[in-house]
């Protein structure tokens, strides 16, 4: 397979080479899981910088779709077992359609530089900062979700928002980002001492983490969120329909 790309066309490089991965993805001799040609070698094949390479490529393994082990190099990740919600809220949203009362217990704002996976998300640098939402909320039985979330500075959020507001509705009616795609990872984790004091329960305790990407309607990246569930107060519910 020849592989290039365009360093006349006003398309920026790693876009380019993003979209050239993902058709070197599908060609069946990397489907069947050999290992895609070496940063080094593909980078000057393409006449980029490896940062830029590695920008795509990281765009890629954070979506799921390839896996990269140090020393042995990145290939097309295995056909994951998952489930496609039809539609999806923010929590406050759910919660008021269910008609289930939300207390905010802890609401916290704050600028943070990003962690390299949350950079790469963003396809920002690390001395870039970003907000840093925190909040823990719950019923009349105390709480049972910690909500992590950190925004692209592109959003424009300045941190003087009510946030006890539902967030989409914010970010629509106050900054003209309407959120359009959410993907999502779960899994199950043990709590730990810091989870288990948010949630009060002990620490070792199983707990429901989710972790979700959320892009607006030009499937540019907006916000990264974690969310920690109470085990025994919370079942994440995934409507699918067969395609």
């Amino acid at each position: 397979m020849k592989l290039s790309i365009n360093h006349k066309s006003p398309i920026p490089l790693h876009l380019q080479a993003e979209e050239l991965l993902r058709s070197i993805i599908i060609d069946p001799q990397y489907a069947d899981g050999k290992l895609l040609p070496n940063e080094v070698d593909l980078a000057k094949q393409l006449a980029i910088s490896r940062t830029t390479l590695r920008q795509a490529l990281n765009k890629l393994v954070y979506e799921g779709l390839l896996i990269r082990k140090k020393g042995i190099g990145t290939k097309v990740a295995g056909a994951p077992v998952s489930s496609k919600s039809n539609n999806w809220l923010s929590f406050s949203q759910e919660m008021n359609a269910r008609g289930i009362p939300i207390r905010n217990f802890e609401l916290h704002i704050s600028w943070v530089n990003p962690e390299e996976p949350i950079a790469n998300f963003f396809e920002i640098n690390i001395s870039k900062k970003v907000l840093k939402l925190e909040r823990l909320r719950g019923g009349a039985d105390g709480p049972f979700v910690y909500f992590v979330s950190y925004f692209h500075p592109r959003v424009g959020l300045t941190g003087e928002e009510d946030f006890k507001r539902p967030l989409y509705e914010i970010l629509e009616k106050e900054h003209s980002i309407v959120v359009d795609l959410s993907k999502e990872e779960i899994s199950a984790k043990v709590a730990d001492k810091f989870i288990a004091n948010k949630l009060e329960v002990e620490p070792g305790s199983p707990i429901l983490f989710r972790k979700r990407y959320v892009y607006d309607q030009g499937d540019r990246p907006i916000e990264f969120n974690l969310g920690y569930y109470k085990a025994d107060n919370f079942i994440y519910t995934i409507e699918s329909r067969r395609e």
